[in-house]
């Protein structure tokens, strides 16, 4: 089957796999821009990880397992590496979820959250461009998720826990202290 064949922009490529439900809203708020991103499970990790690419090359990576109750935290990451952490991640975040990952540059924040929705807040508005780059359909108000969970009511899920913690050691992120971001 070639139906993607050829030198299709990357927009029109996710335009092929959009869901019902895909899209996202923007606002600026007192000179901060925030943007909201539903796709479907598969899609929302991919599209966090093609996100990341528009973020500085060294972040600051904070990582949140709502299972464990474990949380972790480092400055001065590398991107590159903190990408690599996620995407090995991805089958497990995509059928479970449960976790948070957050991506801090100077300017831009960008959070998967642990009900699989993309947040990103920033000082300018270049991610409304970058998101219709990436066919997502800007909208008034996103359809609610039909689930979601708070952190004590994800089921356990001890592989994707050991996952997320062996990545946190790869990239050597500490523990965070209680009542930090």
């Amino acid at each position: 089957m070639a139906f993607i064949r050829g030198t299709h922009t990357e927009a029109s490529i996710w335009r092929y796999f959009r869901g019902e439900g895909d899209g996202f809203t923007f606002r600026d708020r007192n000179g901060i821009c925030e943007a909201m991103i539903l796709a479907n499970a598969d899609r929302i990790v991919e599209l966090f990880l093609a996100l990341a690419e528009h973020l500085p090359p060294a972040v600051t990576v904070a990582i949140e397992d709502l299972r464990s109750g474990d949380r972790w935290e480092g400055e001065d990451q590398a991107l590159v590496d903190a990408r690599d952490a996620v995407a090995r991640l991805k089958g497990a975040l995509a059928s479970s979820g449960g976790v948070e990952f957050s991506l801090v540059g100077a300017d831009d924040q960008l959070t998967l959250t642990a009900n699989l929705e993309i947040f990103v807040y920033a000082r300018t508005d270049r991610w409304l461009y970058l998101l219709q780059g990436k066919g997502l359909r800007r909208r008034g108000q996103l359809r609610a998720r039909s689930w979601r969970l708070s952190a004590g009511e994800f089921a356990a899920a001890p592989t994707t826990s050991a996952a997320v913690k062996e990545a946190a050691d790869r990239l050597g992120l500490t523990p965070a202290r209680a009542g930090s971001p």
